[in-house]
């Protein structure tokens, strides 16, 4: 197994860079690691202690953001470096002014690995969720930098339980502590004899709860919303357009906010013109005409977050493809949230529809259904709501758990 990753790894620093000729996304991924050692050459000064924070994409940052804040509180002399893995992620969160330098992760090859800790000589470090880079993981062991596992979920199905699994088994002894979401993850850790677990849940709570707190107003959401009943649809792909555009055309006295996944101007012409009622988007609204549209198109990023605030059912995209977005922005406002049927790789997702809370349709007419129920049954609505919300401040404070733990050894 050893053999043939290092054969694979190889093969793909070799080959990838021929990609970024015929997809945008490969060259982000190709280019913006051109630059990663030249950014840290540049910025990189030992006279500061430096932590590093690694997180595959968006949703991992999110996780990664309340444990950069705390750490940044109580240890204002350090430095946070923050890789990235995904392009996706890396080039909405750039910019962000919380990690003192963000690049991408340079792949996983020995020589990349360790001209990355020579460079970057992190007093500690933190993997967020998943993203099991073994030269990574064997090089931090060998320098025996303390290494942590934040939000970790394990599926029975991973490698690490496999019989011929042992290289990436071996990986793992790397992590000093594993603090994971859920009773499961911590047995399957058990069964390949690691005791380092804690239980400490999902610090996505953390952040949303924050991010709530410090909402601001939006004007002209609320003059669009101009006390209409509205549906906020979050993070869809054409897969869930397919099932919620033909409620959507045929509803009466609903508006529709609609946050689409991909804001590419030719994807969002498409969808425009899909849908048979009076729309406005972010880009180029008319303030005169908000009051009186039907739908309204977030074609920007960033936003989506305090867009819940204004909505009375939620619909979070990415369940009718692969993979489920953010259901905990909507839930934590005290809504419905309502989800295509591919949710099972996501713990907050399956804790509320265990719950009720988090509604899951499979097709069109199931949507409809669904959608009109709530619409008409005002205290149904508020119970879902409720339960959503204090769900999401009973599993506040997984922050604190690793930040407690950390402090013992700093």
């Amino acid at each position: 197994m050893r053999f043939l990753y290092q054969t694979g790894i190889f093969l793909i620093a070799v080959l990838l860079p021929i990609t970024r000729f015929f997809n945008e996304k490969m060259r982000l991924f190709i280019n913006g690691r051109k630059q990663t050692f030249s950014v840290l050459k540049q910025k990189i000064n030992h006279s500061h202690k430096h932590i590093w924070l690694h997180v595959a994409s968006l949703g991992e940052y999110e996780q990664g953001v309340p444990v950069m804040e705390a750490f940044k509180e109580k240890h204002p002399d350090y430095k946070i470096v923050l890789t990235f893995f995904s392009p996706s992620g890396y080039e909405i969160k750039k910019n962000n002014k919380i990690a003192d330098i963000t690049i991408y992760l340079p792949l996983d090859t020995k020589p990349n690995v360790k001209h990355f800790l020579d460079l970057v000589q992190p007093e500690m470090v933190f993997f967020i969720k998943y993203e099991f880079w073994p030269n990574y993981l064997n090089e931090l062991k060998k320098r025996n930098i303390p290494t942590y596992l934040v939000s970790g979920i394990f599926r029975k199905d991973q490698l690490f339980f496999k019989g011929y699994g042992g290289f990436y088994r071996k990986a793992l002894t790397a992590f000093h502590h594993f603090f994971v979401q859920n009773k499961a993850s911590k047995q399957l850790l058990e069964s390949i004899a690691f005791k380092n677990v804690t239980v400490h849940g999902d610090t996505r709570f953390d952040r949303v709860a924050e991010i709530v707190e410090r909402v601001q107003p939006l004007d002209f959401i609320e003059k669009f919303k101009n006390n209409v009943f509205t549906i906020v649809i979050g993070s869809s792909w054409i897969d869930d357009e397919n099932v919620y555009l033909p409620y959507l055309n045929s509803s009466k006295n609903i508006k529709f906010i609609i946050a689409p996944h991909n804001i590419k101007e030719d994807e969002i012409n498409k969808l425009v013109q899909k849908i048979n009622k009076k729309v406005v988007r972010y880009s180029n609204y008319n303030p005169d005409d908000l009051s009186t549209a039907d739908v309204f198109i977030i074609d920007t990023i960033g936003i989506l977050t305090q867009v819940y605030a204004y909505a009375d059912i939620a619909y979070v995209g990415g369940a009718f493809k692969t993979g489920l977005h953010n259901i905990l922005e909507p839930a934590t406002y005290g809504i419905p949230v309502v989800i295509g049927p591919k949710y099972e790789k996501f713990q907050e997702a399956k804790d509320l529809v265990s719950l009720g809370s988090c509604l899951v349709v499979n097709n069109i007419e199931e949507l409809s259904n669904t959608f009109n129920e709530l619409i008409k049954n005002t205290s149904l609505r508020k119970d879902l709501g409720s339960k959503n919300k204090y769900f999401v401040l009973k599993n506040k404070n997984a922050t604190k758990i690793v930040m407690d733990f950390i402090e013992k050894s700093i």
